[in-house]
């Protein structure tokens, strides 16, 4: 069977889809952008194959991954359950990675130094990028990740992500939506993001 094609500039994001993790999450989006690269999520697959089939193949097809492990806590909600979706995405990945080296990359994500040698101690020794919980902290560590050519400055990237940020109620109205991960809402992000590298690019140039 023949290998999957390869989108190079392709970015899948395994990230917890919760309320408050919103601001990083738009973080990401506006940041991967501002890097000439494209963000994908698991709400975004089409097709009705099952699910964990489309995340394996979505990927498959992506030369990057991050995988943010910052939400480790277990939920308030009963039953009080700690989240595995995460962990089993990344391993998906490594294994992936390991049979292709040459066609994957993925990056390890944490909010707190140190933690995962407590939650994922078979990773020790792995570079772990600590975003602190902010949105800034998730820009300066995808600059550190991804280093490339015309990167704009982090000063730059802050105010894309200002001007996106100041967009999101319309984009939650318009597609009606509670949250950014609806693949409704997150196409909308894309666009508005994209829109915002394409101005800070152009008066980058001025």
């Amino acid at each position: 069977m023949p290998l999957p094609l390869i989108n190079p500039n392709a970015v899948f994001l395994n990230i917890p889809y919760d309320d408050e993790f919103q601001p990083l999450f738009t973080a990401y989006v506006v940041g991967i952008y501002q890097l000439r690269l494209i963000p994908f999520i698991t709400s975004g697959i089409p097709g009705g194959e099952r699910r964990l089939d489309r995340i394996l193949a979505l990927i498959q097809s992506c030369r990057y991954s991050i995988h943010d492990l910052s939400r480790v806590e277990i939920s308030p909600s009963s039953p009080a359950t700690p989240r595995f979706n995460m962990p089993l995405e990344l391993g998906l990945t490594i294994t992936w990675a390991k049979m292709h080296p040459k066609r994957h990359t993925w990056f390890l994500w944490e909010s707190l130094p140190r933690r995962i040698q407590k939650s994922l101690s078979d990773l020790d020794g792995t570079d772990v990028y600590i975003h602190s919980g902010t949105p800034g902290g998730v820009l300066a560590e995808l600059r550190n990740a991804f280093v490339r050519e015309d990167t704009p400055p982090l000063s730059r990237m802050m105010d894309a992500y200002r001007a996106v940020e100041a967009e999101i109620n319309r984009i939650l109205r318009e597609a009606g939506s509670r949250n950014l991960y609806s693949a409704s809402a997150f196409q909308a992000l894309c666009l508005v993001a994209l829109d915002a590298w394409r101005r800070i690019q152009a008066d980058f140039k001025k």
